[in-house]
């Protein structure tokens, strides 16, 4: 390990922080100066630490961005095209703002929805129990930046045996160049409460930032989550998120992961299967060229018995890009009749791609079924041949076995205008030069 270093942007951060006082929120103030402390002793992560020795950020040690400001001259039909058909529940942050005027929230008595400040005293109770909790800041340096800068945020509370049939959008706009933005989600389920979230992180134009992104979800028993998380920021960008996912007996979570943008990104994603019969699906695919770096870390913790997760990470690199993928499955002594399994798949378009893959088992428990497996390669000269056999020329073999491989993934969401949008996407970026 490296020693601690405060560098510029760390600097920076801690200089500009400060907190706002209300007596309704003092809580909420002691869990961001609690984060702020926590930054203070600790460093940026360098390649010298173990879980960060593929992905250099070096270079956002010397950026000193500044956490951004509220900016209110976008209009709707500036981010129009981004809309969902299938959303009727909208929230739209820009630069990680709220921003109600761009936003659209149906009059559902049934669903608590809306920019988490609003929240504070009527749900103040219910979210002191969970902000906070599942997301650990005390070693984890951009966790606990974003609690220490934690303004606006995404709140989803579903109330118990409530089913929400449409998807809940929520669009995350970048439009401010040289600046961080902390863009916050807190989904909570109650027993036997069903929904979707798309959580979507977009940008206007080509600029340098940084977003640092948190997510809790919580699901209590028999509770349902399907979640779709995009990221197709500025390929000059900065993405440093965290995602912890908790779920209680019989609980199940459903999660589709793209990774398209950005010149740097770091995805942590923890779901811990706290009770028995809990369940998880995990798909994430990752799509990038260049010279673009994307870094996904996932871990699954079976803490009880008859737990099942699944999980299948692709990942397409072309010129000279660099995908990192690190997948650990534990299974505690008193998980016993864990079933999960796990595959890793990677493809290298071009001679100077690379890819690093570390799939992980740690069992303590006799009584599982688990499996996992990672395979890097290119594409297969056999089924190109077949294809030219069939009429297509060696380039658009080539172009449609590349998309099928990262469709696989795609076609596993269940919103159809933002499928088909990512189909097109794909499509595009699979076509060879």
């Amino acid at each position: 390990m490296s020693e601690i270093v405060n560098t510029d942007y760390l600097q920076c951060l801690l200089k500009s922080w400060s907190v706002k006082s209300a007596e309704s929120q003092s809580w909420l103030n002691q869990l961001r100066a609690q984060a702020i402390d926590r930054v203070s002793t600790q460093k940026l992560p360098t390649r010298r630490d173990e879980e960060w020795r593929f992905t250099d950020i070096s270079p956002l040690a010397r950026l000193p961005y500044q956490s951004s400001q509220p900016q209110y001259d976008l209009q709707l039909h500036d981010i129009e095209h981004l809309f969902l058909d299938e959303a009727k529940n909208r929230l739209v942050f820009i630069d990680g703002h709220y921003s109600p005027q761009l936003s659209t929230i149906t009059d559902d008595k049934a669903l608590v929805i809306g920019n988490l400040p609003e929240f504070l005293s009527a749900e103040g109770s219910i979210l002191q129990s969970h902000l906070g909790q599942y997301a650990q800041f005390d070693d984890n340096v951009f966790t606990a930046l974003n609690t220490a800068f934690l303004r606006d945020g995404a709140l989803i509370h579903v109330p118990k045996n409530i089913l929400i049939a449409e998807p809940i959008h929520l669009l995350f706009i970048a439009t401010q160049n040289e600046v961080t933005s902390y863009p916050r989600c807190l989904l909570i389920g109650e027993t036997g409460s069903q929904v979707t979230i798309i959580e979507d992180y977009v940008a206007l134009q080509q600029a340098a930032y940084i977003t640092n992104s948190v997510t809790e979800i919580s699901l209590a028993a028999s509770a349902h989550a399907s979640h779709i998380r995009i990221q197709r920021e500025s390929t000059q960008a900065f993405h440093l998120a965290n995602c912890a996912v908790s779920l209680a007996h019989a609980s199940n979570y459903q999660s589709v992961s793209i990774s398209l943008g950005s010149q740097i990104s770091r995805y942590n994603l923890d779901v811990r299967l706290t009770d028995e019969a809990a369940e998880c699906v995990i798909d994430g695919l990752t799509l990038i060229s260049d010279r673009q770096l994307a870094d996904t870390h996932t871990c699954i913790d079976h803490l009880k018995p008859n737990g099942t997760s699944h999980q299948q990470h692709k990942c397409i690199v072309d010129d000279a890009a660099h995908a990192v993928f690190n997948g650990k499955i534990i299974v505690r002594p008193h998980a016993q009749r864990t079933n999960s399994s796990q595959s890793s798949r990677n493809l290298l378009l071009s001679r100077a791609a690379q890819i690093d893959t570390k799939p992980q088992l740690e069992i303590f428990a006799d009584d599982v079924k688990c499996a996992h497996g990672a395979t890097v390669g290119q594409l297969d000269p056999e089924e190109i041949f077949y294809l030219e056999s069939r009429g297509l020329s060696e380039m658009a073999a080539r172009n449609l076995l590349t998309y099928a491989f990262g469709a696989e993934i795609i076609s596993r969401i269940p919103v159809t205008s933002l499928k088909r949008q990512l189909e097109q996407t794909v499509l595009n970026q699979t076509q060879s030069k």
